[in-house]
């Protein structure tokens, strides 16, 4: 069996810091070497464990940013 492998490419910011010290954050984030795509996902301190999360490609990302930009 493959080891998974990721490599976060670009960090865009931390959305929240958890009371653990875990980060809600999006990134630019390449798995098993694909091609790298945006992702909001929580990471613990060191970046060794994640939880799961959401990717976007990045017309996603530019609707979801539409969607927000609509919120009250």
């Amino acid at each position: 069996m493959s080891q998974f492998r990721y490599e976060i490419v670009r960090n865009y910011g931390v959305l929240s810091v958890s009371e653990s010290g875990w980060t809600k954050e999006l990134n630019l984030v390449s798995f098993n070497d694909q091609l790298p795509k945006y992702d909001i996902r929580e990471w613990s301190p060191d970046r060794s464990k994640m939880s799961r999360g959401l990717r976007f490609e990045k017309d996603e990302l530019l609707k979801l940013n539409e969607l927000i930009s609509e919120l009250e």
